[in-house]
C-alpha cells in the first residue's frame, strides 16, 4: 500500500499588472531545495530559472505563462508563495544611512509589501502629434539577460544593452489610421528606427522603464548610536530575500 498523499491548500493572489485573480500552493520540500541550490550557487540566472520552474509548478490557474509575466508579477507571486511557504516574515539586518556603518535588524510582514505604481506612468508614448509608441513590460528573464540599468553611465556599451531592451519591448506603433506591430519587423529594423527617434522622444521612452511598476517597501529604522531616524527603501526582490 502506498503512503498517502498530503493536501495542500491553496491561495489566491490579485496579479498587479492586470487585476487578475490567480490560485497557488505554497512550494514543496522538493521545490524548496531547487531554490537553496540555486541561491547558494549565487548566480543571478541559476536564481531566476530556478524562481521560474518553482512558480511554473506553484501557480494553480491554468493560462498562466510565467515567462511573459512582467518582472514586478513574478517578484510579487514569489514573495507570497514564499510567504504561505516558509513564514509569512522575513528578518533583515538594515545598514544605517545616516552613518553607513551602524546595522539593525527588522521584521517584514509579506502582506506589507506591495507592487507599487508610479501615477505618471503610461505604456502609451507620445511621440508627435499622430505617432504613439506602445510598450511592453519586460520578463524577468530580459532583465537578467541584458543586465539592463537606464541609471548607469551612458557608455556604448550601455546604449547598445538599452536597445536590446528597448525592441524586446515595443509592442507597436499607431496613428489614427495605422499600426505597426513590432512583432513584424526584425531587430535590426526596431533599432534603427529608434535611432531615427529625437533625444526628447528617447528621454519619454527612458521614462516609461523608469516608472514602471516595482515591488518596493518603504521602512524606517532608528540607528541606536546616533538616535537618527532612517527611512529605507527596498526594491526589487533580493531586497527581501531572508
Amino acid at each position: 500500500m502506498p503512503l498517502p498523499t498530503i493536501s495542500t491548500p491553496t491561495y489566491e493572489l490579485v496579479l498587479p499588472s492586470t487585476g487578475k485573480a490567480i490560485k497557488y500552493r505554497p512550494f514543496l520540500v522538493k521545490e524548496e531545495k531547487i531554490l537553496i541550490l540555486a541561491l547558494e550557487s549565487q548566480d543571478s540566472i541559476q536564481i531566476t530559472n530556478a524562481i521560474k520552474q518553482v512558480l511554473k509548478e506553484c501557480i494553480l490557474t491554468k493560462g498562466i505563462k510565467v515567462e511573459e509575466l512582467p518582472t514586478f508579477d513574478i517578484e510579487y507571486i514569489f514573495l507570497n508563495v514564499r510567504g504561505k511557504s516558509v513564514g509569512e516574515s522575513i528578518d533583515l539586518i538594515i545598514t544605517c544611512s545616516d552613518d553607513g556603518i551602524t546595522t539593525v535588524p527588522v521584521t517584514i510582514y509579506i502582506d506589507e509589501i506591495q507592487v507599487q505604481k508610479d501615477p505618471d506612468h503610461n505604456r502609451d508614448i507620445k511621440l508627435d502629434d499622430k505617432l504613439i509608441l506602445r510598450m511592453k513590460y519586460p520578463s524577468l528573464e530580459q532583465f537578467i539577460k541584458n543586465n539592463f540599468n537606464f541609471s548607469e553611465e551612458q557608455t556604448a556599451s550601455n546604449i547598445e544593452k538599452s536597445f536590446d531592451v528597448i525592441t524586446s519591448c515595443m509592442e507597436m506603433v499607431f496613428n489614427a489610421e495605422d499600426s505597426w506591430v513590432a512583432s513584424d519587423f526584425t531587430k535590426k529594423e526596431l533599432v534603427e528606427w529608434i535611432q531615427t527617434l529625437n533625444s526628447k522622444q528617447f528621454k519619454e521612452i527612458e521614462t516609461f522603464f523608469n516608472t514602471m511598476p516595482k515591488l518596493s517597501h518603504t521602512i524606517e529604522v532608528t540607528n541606536p548610536k546616533t538616535k537618527e531616524k532612517n527611512t529605507v527603501v527596498l526594491e526589487g526582490l533580493t531586497s527581501f530575500f531572508g
